[in-house]
Formats: structure tokens, sequence, C-alpha cells
């Protein structure tokens, strides 16, 4: 049976191309049948990573039928993987967020998390000497991967071993990391097709806290001021998709990536009190910047207080 392999929903560039990576590995190196799968429409940077380095555009799915073999890649959250998870037959995870906790299995599996930037800096070390035989496609894609997560090694979450990944890969590839970088941010910072629902969506992760459930939406662009030209119809659309997903409230953060910084939308009280709690912030405004803010995963989600 060919195994699935697939991310989270509101596929990034991580979770588009780790799955193209590993399946490459399992059906062309293990001889294990394997296929990449999407939960959603990529990301703009996504769709330029896929283009620029001709890979095919893995086919999306909605959901699985009970016994399907699949690999999960770049989460461990129940809420960002089909509603029958659980009956499918998950045969590996490997991912480098928190361990969320409601993923149940048949049998004892082959479970990874490390505490890396990205998901494909991972499958490059369980590779092994195998990771020698990636052809250029896989290898620009491992790039991109690292470069998005890592905002080009301006976040937190960055370790040496990204970032000595990332430039060996692109020596290897003839690829100058500050241009190619500036063209991913380039295409990630175009979201002009997009409407306010689908920006809110387009990054987004479901999260709880105390009781209190987020969408915990984060846009990372070098053209902020085109994101918060939309506010007043962002503020509008929070409402609506807060209410259509089932969650509390929606945080919409709008990180710039060349400032290194973050702005939080504050439409109403609730999301005022979250602001000041957890950033240590006093806002007066319907924004407020957070100076060094860039991390959903090691600086927004640890801290979020209610």
């Amino acid at each position: 049976m060919t195994i699935k392999i697939f991310g989270h929903k509101s596929p990034d560039t991580d979770s588009t191309g780790s799955p193209i990576i590993w399946a490459w590995y399992l059906d062309k190196v293990r001889n294990q049948p394997a296929e990449p799968r999407l939960l959603g429409e990529p990301s703009t940077e996504a769709t330029f990573m896929l283009d620029k380095w001709n890979l095919d555009r893995p086919e999306i799915m909605s959901d699985l039928a009970a016994g399907e073999d699949v690999i999960i890649v770049d989460t461990n959250n129940p809420a960002e993987l089909p509603a029958a998870i659980n009956d499918a037959h998950i045969i590996q995870i490997i991912d480098h967020h928190k361990l969320t906790g409601g993923i149940q299995t048949k049998e004892p599996i082959d479970i990874t998390i490390r505490p890396l930037a990205c998901t494909a800096t991972i499958m490059h070390d369980l590779m092994g000497a195998d990771a020698a035989k990636m052809p250029d496609g896989i290898k620009g894609a491992m790039l991109s991967c690292i470069l998005s997560d890592t905002l080009e090694f301006r976040s937190p979450t960055t370790t040496d071993k990204d970032k000595t990944l990332a430039e060996r890969l692109a020596a290897e590839l003839g690829v100058d990391i500050p241009a190619y970088a500036a063209e991913m941010f380039a295409a990630k910072s175009d979201v002009s097709a997009f409407s306010d629902a689908e920006l809110l969506r387009m990054d987004s992760k479901e999260y709880e806290v105390d009781g209190t459930s987020f969408r915990v939406s984060v846009l990372e662009t070098t053209s902020p001021a085109a994101v918060l030209g939309r506010k007043t119809g962002l503020t509008k659309a929070m409402q609506d998709v807060a209410l259509e997903d089932g969650v509390d409230q929606v945080l919409l953060f709008v990180v710039d990536i060349l400032k290194e910084e973050a702005t939080l939308l504050v439409p109403n009280d609730m999301v005022k009190a979250v602001a000041e709690k957890s950033f240590g912030t006093t806002v007066d405004g319907d924004t407020v910047v957070l100076p060094g803010v860039v991390s959903r995963k090691k600086q927004i989600i640890p801290n979020l207080k209610v």
C-alpha cells in the first residue's frame, strides 16, 4: 500500500516541502511506495518553491479512510490534521514542535521530535549517508524549508545545524542565500489575491490556553504595510473566522521580517488583555508592536496568557 505523507492544514513551505522530501526518500531510496499530500492550498511562498525547483504540486486531500498508511510531518497536533487521523494507520511522525497529545495509534510507531528550526533538517539527519543521493530538486526544497522556517536565520528557533545545512545545500546548488531568500520572502509577501478570511487561515494554528481557544495566525512579510492597510477588513473577518472555526478568538501577528518585529491587531478588550499579560506591553489603540517577536513556536505560543 502506498504511504501518504502530509503536514498540517494551511501548508506553509515546510509542510509542503517536507512531505515531498520524505516521499522521495522512502520511494526512491528505501523502495517503499510513498506519495506526498497537502491538506490545503499551499502558501504563495510554497508555490514559489515548487515552481523554482520544478517539483510537482502534491494532491490536496481532505480526509482519510480508516486503516490508510500515513506519515505525519511538521506537526503532531490533531487539530491541524484530518478529522479521521486516529482511524488511520500512522507509521511515523517527524516534527519540531512541542508535543501536543491527542493522536492515538494502533501500535508502537517511529516518532522523531527534535528542537530544530525545520522538519527538513531532521529528515536530513534521519537519511544519514543516503542524503548524498538527493537530486537538486529535493535539495532545493530542503534549502527552501530551512530558509523559510528560520526567516533566513533571523528566527530564534535557528540552530547551528539548520544554518550549516542550509549553507552546505546552497553551495552545492550554486545558490546565493540572501538573493534566494529575498525571492522567497517577496513571494510570501504577495497576498493581494487572498481574501481577509484566507489571510487569517493561511499560516495559522489552533491552540488552547487555560480553557480559551485561539486560532493563532502569523503573516510573515517584507511589506507589513500592505497587510496592515487591510486592518478594517481583517478585524471584521476575525469574528467570522472564529465563529466558523469554533474558536474563541483569532490572533493575528503581522511579522516584519526585515525589522524583526510583530504587529498584533487588537480588535477588542479580550485581545488587549492577552497582549498585555502575554508580552508585558501596554496597548493604546487597535494595534501593538512587539519588538523582536518573530516566532510563533518559540515566542508567541509559550507566552500566551488569558
